[in-house]
């Protein structure tokens, strides 16, 4: 980018292994990014320490664009005040006020901070498949799942910030216990590590399967990503379970739609990608478990910005 006027924000997207840093100009174009280690077994301060760093990186790159804020999308609950609670796999870390430790670090740009996957849905509903829907549930489907909802272009946080967790909407009050202590969450079924778990449970049954060979024969490595290559080669049991994790994945989304008069799902992360088949079958499940006057307008559409979405979507926050 030029000199001379042009303004841009920091996104920071914070994961439990990396923190990601990009320099986004208005339209949602990321024009420099970086990764350092998070280290989140190290406590808060540390991890803190590794986002200014890879903030005051970012603001070193932006080619003499003045930087107007910063945005960071967090694991964990956010609340009103950008105190981030209890965020999974960061050790020691109860509440901590993340944005008023930033302020103090950047007092000249305005911080927002946000759950990642709320910030992945003002993400795609800035910049990606929901720019032209008002209202719509975003879902993010990897090592869990996660949700956001978008109301009138905007995220919808509920009083405390928990809105949007669809991953621990309940789809077998008897079935398996969830990670978050919860019985059936549909996390529990369809999240990378139980999906990735319960596969191999199935494939004792199926040893000819192309997922034990793409994993060499060893079932503690079977991930999502091999089971869709599985799929995309052809291999019945695969897509089987990816088809039946689309189902259920659409038992919690239909739920959601049904509470909040959504008509609209837009699905993003790894699992995602497995195939338009797998879209369909999730499409299916909902439309058959939606009231019936909501039925005609239901659409899952597949999120268009891959693994950009967290940069871009806490850059979204202070766009």
């Amino acid at each position: 980018m030029k000199s001379g006027g042009s303004k841009v924000v920091i996104g920071v997207d914070l994961g439990g292994t990396s923190v990601k840093a990009g320099v986004v100009a208005a339209g949602g174009s990321i024009l420099y990014q970086n990764k350092f280690p998070t280290f989140a077994d190290e406590g808060p301060s540390k991890v803190i320490k590794q986002i200014g760093a890879s903030i005051r990186d970012a603001l070193k790159n932006t080619n003499g664009a003045q930087a107007e804020g910063i945005g960071i999308g967090a694991p964990g609950v956010v609340d009103d005040d950008g105190v981030v609670k209890a965020p999974p796999n960061f050790e020691d870390w109860g509440e901590v006020p993340l944005k008023a430790k930033l302020s103090k670090a950047f007092p000249d740009l305005v911080i927002g901070v946000e759950n990642d996957a709320n910030a992945a849905a003002v993400a795609e509903s800035k910049f990606g498949a929901g720019i032209h829907i008002p209202n719509f549930l975003f879902v993010i489907w990897g090592t869990g799942v996660g949700g956001g909802i978008i109301m009138n272009h905007k995220i919808y946080r509920g009083p405390t910030g928990g809105a949007g967790e669809i991953g621990h909407v309940t789809i077998d009050y008897r079935g398996r216990r969830c990670n978050c202590g919860n019985i059936g969450c549909v996390e529990a079924y369809v999240g990378q590590r139980y999906l990735s778990r319960r596969t191999a449970e199935r494939l004792k049954s199926h040893p000819k399967s192309k997922i034990l060979e793409l994993v060499g024969g060893d079932p503690t490595k079977i991930e999502p990503v091999y089971i869709s290559q599985a799929a995309q080669m052809g291999d019945k049991i695969a897509r089987e379970i990816l088809v039946e994790a689309g189902e259920l994945l659409g038992v919690a989304i239909a739920a959601v739609m049904n509470i909040m008069d959504l008509r609209i799902s837009i699905i993003g992360g790894g699992i995602s990608a497995a195939g338009d088949f797998v879209m369909r079958a999730i499409q299916k499940s909902v439309v058959h478990r939606v009231l019936k006057p909501l039925r005609k307008d239901i659409q899952v559409l597949p999120a268009q910005l891959g693994n950009n979405a967290g940069i871009l979507g806490a850059a979204g926050l202070v766009l």
